[in-house]
Order: structure tokens, then sequence, then C-alpha cells
């Protein structure tokens, strides 16, 4: 069997007008080997340019013997950082979020209109591979928010699948100010769910496999937004 590549997911999350919360899917476009035509979370495999230096300098909020703490010393300090690194990369890449803050860490502007037309020509760029992750950061003088994302949950696919991932789940919080993509070259389109909704509609014509429907499942275990934030320090 193949080994499982290394792997990092996230679950976008805001809150809504009850008080309670929403999650972020995505539909991968029918035409895709992997998963084509499913609702997943963002996400993908672990780059090396999500563990070069150019990147790692370019990391605040949690350093890599801090990474390797939470996610075992099997991994090594860089490669548990580059975790970290890949959920910000991919929600960059799919959907535009960008978890990252200036220099003297304030909170990017991005409805800027010059900001928001530069930042979507380097998100088109980086997804074929064009531009470096690393580079976009030293261009724009963007630091990755380290702290923005939470570590929730790890599974390995099982051996007797073809194409197996050692993934890593996180939780992290819409950014003031910021709207997902409807749809990008990975994603067919988007959408707000809540997790029990989702779980309901996956019995319809809603496309999900495990393991979504497990980690929308353990998020049925919070009924509002303010113990979901509280659970997990997400901010």
């Amino acid at each position: 069997m193949r080994n499982p590549k290394h792997a990092s997911t996230v679950l976008l999350v805001r809150s809504d007008a009850a008080g309670k919360f929403e999650i972020l899917l995505t539909r991968r476009p029918d035409e895709m080997k992997f998963l084509g035509g499913f609702y997943v979370f963002p996400g993908g495999s672990i780059c090396p340019e999500d563990r070069s230096d150019k990147t790692l300098r370019r990391c605040r909020g949690l350093s890599g013997p801090q990474a390797q703490q939470i996610l075992g010393d099997h991994l090594g300090p860089e490669l548990a950082l580059a975790h970290w690194v890949a959920v910000i990369r991919e929600l960059f890449e799919e959907v535009g979020i960008v978890l990252c803050v200036g220099e003297n860490g304030a909170v990017l502007d991005v409805k800027d209109p010059e900001t928001a037309q530069r930042f979507e020509g380097s998100r088109k760029a980086l997804v074929p591979g064009s531009l470096d992750f690393g580079e976009f950061l030293e261009a724009e003088n963007l630091f990755c928010d380290l702290s923005h994302v939470v570590y929730f949950s790890h599974r390995v696919t099982p051996e007797f699948f073809p194409m197996r991932f050692d993934t890593r789940f996180y939780l992290a919080s819409l950014p003031l100010g910021q709207t997902a993509l409807s749809r990008s070259e990975e994603v067919a389109t988007s959408l707000w769910i809540a997790p029990d909704k989702a779980l309901q509609e996956a019995n319809r014509n809603f496309p999900l496999l495990p393991p979504t429907t497990t980690m929308l499942q353990n998020l049925t275990a919070f009924d509002s937004w303010q113990g979901l934030c509280e659970k997990f320090r997400l901010r």
C-alpha cells in the first residue's frame, strides 16, 4: 500500500443571526478525478513550499516546536508547522480567504479595490504554481497568522483505498471583512451551511463522504457560536 500523503483541511466557520454558526463547504468540479462532485472542506496535501525557509520565516503565532508538540514528535518541527501553513495557503488558493497579518500585526484591509485586485491575481498564479506562496508573502510583506488556526482532529485514509492521506483538520473563523469566493479553479461552488443541516441534506442530492460527515457530526455537539469559540479559543 502507498504511504499516505500528509495533508491539512480547514473547517472555516462563521456566526449566524441566531447565535449559532455555519461552516464553509466547497463542491469539487465534476471533472476532478478525486472526489469530483463531492462537497468537502478546503484543504490539500502539504507542498514543499509550505515548509521552505522563505515561507516559514513569514509565520507568526506558533513555533515549530509548539506545532510538533501538538501533532506529534515523529513529524519534526518543520513538517508540523507546514500543516498550519498549508491551511492558510489552501484557503487562499481555493476561496480567496487570507489568514495573514501585516508586519506590525495589523489586520488586512482586503476591501481596498487595488489590494483585492492584486491579491486575486496572485491567487490565480498560485494555483498552477507559477507563483510560490513564500514569494507572495514576501511581495506583500505579509505574515501567516498561525494563531488564527486551531487544531481540531486527525484522520488517516484506510489502507484499502488507492489514494491515502494522513490529514490534520483545523478550525478557523472567517476573518472580519472577508468573503469566500463562490467558485474558483478548484471549486465548482461554495456555500455556508449549518453542520446539522448539511448532514440532513446528505441524504438527498448533497454528496458527502467520511471524514467530512464525521467532522460535521463532531461540530453538532456545539449549539452556539459562543460555545464553539470558547472551546477552541477562536477569534
